[in-house]
């Protein structure tokens, strides 16, 4: 019987959680809108600290890794990965988006996927949207 979406939550409750790379991500995107943390906080329909909160080391809800990733244009994926939360598959990019993004771009999605580490995946991301930005100007 395949594992439900209850149990692996309830698993990842249990699970011993460090949240400095989701500190680090959050503190990066709210630098790249200039932003504080409540404002961010307010924006993405949370109470007024729950940043703040996440930043100092409390581990945000599924559902608040979601609107925080809505509010900031990320996959919520990443928050929930961050956070340590199961993934879920209505955000994969190949079920939703394959029909809408040429298949080279799904293939370096999907390799991006593969890095083990968020903090790698940002470094290898950083450098594609530098390049990105190069070969567009």
């Amino acid at each position: 019987m395949p594992e439900t979406m209850g149990s692996r939550v309830r698993y990842a409750r249990r699970q011993k959680v460090d949240l400095s790379a989701f500190a680090e991500r959050i503190n990066e995107l709210l630098a790249e809108r200039n932003q504080s943390m409540r404002a961010a906080a307010m924006s993405a329909g949370l109470d007024h600290q729950a940043v703040r909160r996440i930043i100092e080391g409390e581990r945000p809800t599924v559902f608040n890794c979601i609107l925080l990733a809505d509010y900031f244009d990320v996959n919520p994926n990443e928050f929930l990965e961050l956070a340590s939360w199961p993934t879920l598959k209505i955000f994969d990019i190949a079920q939703n988006q394959a029909g809408n993004l040429p298949p080279e771009v799904i293939d370096v999605a999907l390799d991006l996927t593969k890095i083990s580490t968020p903090e790698k995946r940002k470094k290898v991301v950083r450098a594609i949207r530098t390049l990105l930005r190069e070969l567009a100007g």
